[in-house]
């Protein structure tokens, strides 16, 4: 079978999605519109592109792969990576976006009044960005190896360059465009070769493959080894790391406000479960037709192959090219999030030089140019493990880490610095040790294996108790201003009270550029190893907002 319309489909998607971004070009003109949109992303659009931006590799190849492979064991990957998004509606949304951070480390920086919390938030968002960005580039090369038979590092180089080309004119506003554009077509992509394929199938019902369904480790859930253990740990995983995404965090800052972050969610909880349902039916359709691919270790590219084995022709040619568009549309919309998010961090933590304008986006550029150029690099020297899998390893990392500290710092007035970094460093240091061991095929053995393959069970409730009861211990050294900060998280925002105010993009200002009546800068420690704010001194004048001119972020 030909493959020239597949490469013909991803070159046109890698077009379209240039084109989507120049396009948002036009309306990038600040740091704000390279960091957070300006915050004026509609909740529709916004919804279509968390919805195009969380749909990775993972989802789109790796979710039906897994359920081929393993069974109704694996249907928990769509259900808690929708349900995510429920727990993230309830807890979080609005005094996220309340918060007026721009990144992770901001709102540590924010509730913790601690540079040092942030500097440890900042190297967890690069970590875990870098260990997202893996099976991207790692799914972009397998599916140009499936169509063309190219070698890998083609795919993960083609990637790479379109996501350069797409975040360094524009930032967030034109990655907000190109991922609400690349929702739409992932669904398309995958909804219209659905009714071909199970037109198809109804002919095949008296195939001999058709026994392989019936296999009991595969219908019935629990069989396994460590069974228990094992899907319990990514229930968590799952349910909680969603929260604790940086790519996903990122988006809530670009709603206009509290109540927007809210209705952005609840859709987004709509336009995921519609789109889930699509790949499972895929996995369990491989298992009727393409049993081999499992043996053969290839069950990743079960989406790709199947109208092959269904049809012949040009019918095949062009269900697959579809296909291929919407694949790649996966690994560039969450490939640029990540980028987007991690380079945020990085310019403003790690490279940062000079200040105004001009040269804070010209350090948001050369760091989008370091995340992309170093991801791939990792990706080349890292091991073949299943891109679903690798994705839920990085949930765990994120489940242990941010999710603890979201919910507390947003729920708890008596999370200190202390507690914060200590539940960090614990939860942190377990489950990126298993992602590490995993992804680079450091071989386990026992009960240590079990928990490096699937750590959330245990580095979750670790490092929620460590957070608490180190924070308990250090009462004395809670933030200063932290009823303030409740305030500015909880707090309606159009109800008149002193919420302070937050510049992140000044958060390491010298004293002398703070503004009138700034006790010190963000950036400086006072003897408790908090940071003061200049958001935080007697004399700022945006503190109350009574006045008109001020703007309700």
């Amino acid at each position: 079978m030909s493959n020239a319309a597949s490469i013909v489909a991803v070159v046109l998607v890698s077009i379209a999605s240039l084109a989507v971004g120049a396009f948002g070009l036009r309306f990038s003109r600040t740091m704000s519109d390279f960091y957070v949109a300006s915050r004026g992303v509609s909740p529709v659009l916004n919804a279509s592109a968390i919805s195009g931006e969380y749909l990775s590799a993972a989802s789109f190849l790796g979710v039906a792969g897994l359920i081929l492979a393993r069974g109704v064991d694996m249907l928990w990957l769509p259900i808690g990576w929708t349900a995510g998004y429920l727990l993230l509606l309830t807890f979080v949304a609005a005094p996220l976006r309340r918060s007026g951070a721009y990144t992770l480390p901001d709102f540590a920086q924010l509730r913790l009044e601690s540079v040092v919390a942030r500097r440890a938030s900042s190297l967890l968002v690069v970590a875990i960005g870098l260990l997202y960005l893996i099976p991207q580039f790692q799914g972009a090369g397998l599916t140009l190896r499936t169509l063309t038979g190219a070698p890998s590092w083609v795919g993960q180089l083609a990637v790479a360059l379109v996501v350069c080309l797409n975040v360094l004119p524009g930032g967030m506003r034109s990655v907000t465009l190109v991922q609400a554009f690349h929702y739409w077509l992932k669904l398309l992509a995958l909804l219209t070769p659905l009714f071909f394929l199970l037109g198809a199938m109804g002919d095949r019902s008296s195939d001999p493959n058709v026994g392989a369904v019936l296999v009991a480790d595969w219908v019935e859930p629990l069989r396994g080894d460590h069974a228990l253990y094992l899907t319990y740990s990514l229930v968590l995983a799952t349910f909680f790391g969603t929260m604790g995404l940086p790519h996903v965090v990122v988006r809530f800052y670009t709603n206009r406000d509290g109540r927007a972050a809210r209705r952005a969610t609840l859709a987004v909880l709509v336009l995921l479960s519609g789109f889930y349902l699509l790949p499972v039916v895929y996995g369990v359709i491989g298992r009727y037709v393409a049993f081999d691919l499992v043996a053969a270790g290839r069950a990743d590219t079960v989406v790709l192959e199947l109208p092959s084995r269904l049809f012949d022709g040009p019918v095949a040619e062009g269900l697959t090219a579809l296909l291929a568009a919407g694949a790649f549309a996966a690994f560039l919309s969450t490939s640029t999030g990540l980028v987007v998010s991690v380079a945020g961090v990085v310019s403003q933590d790690l490279v940062r030089w000079g200040g105004g304008h001009r040269q804070g986006i010209r350090t948001f550029r050369l760091s989008t140019v370091i995340v992309v150029t170093v991801s791939l690099a990792l990706t080349l020297v890292s091991a073949g493990v299943p891109v679903a899998h690798a994705v839920e390893l990085t949930f765990a990392v994120a489940a242990s880490t941010f999710c603890p500290m979201l919910l507390l710092g947003i729920w708890w007035r008596g999370l200190t610095a202390r507690g914060a970094i200590a539940g960090l460093v614990a939860g942190g240091g377990l489950s990126m040790g298993a992602v590490v061991s995993t992804t680079f095929g450091i071989a386990t053995g026992g009960w240590f294996g079990v928990v490096m393959t699937q750590p959330a069970a245990v580095s979750v409730p670790l490092s929620f108790a460590t957070m608490v009861l180190v924070s308990l211990a250090t009462r004395a050294s809670a933030p200063e201003h932290v009823a303030q900060t409740m305030v500015r998280l909880h707090a309606p925002e159009h109800i008149d009270l002193n919420r302070g105010s937050f510049h992140p993009e000044r958060w390491d200002r010298p004293a002398s550029a703070a503004p009138t009546g700034a006790v010190t800068s963000p950036g400086t420690e006072d003897t408790g190893g908090r940071a003061k704010h200049t958001a935080y001194a007697s004399g700022d004048a945006t503190a109350r907002r009574s006045r008109p001119t001020v703007r309700r972020d």
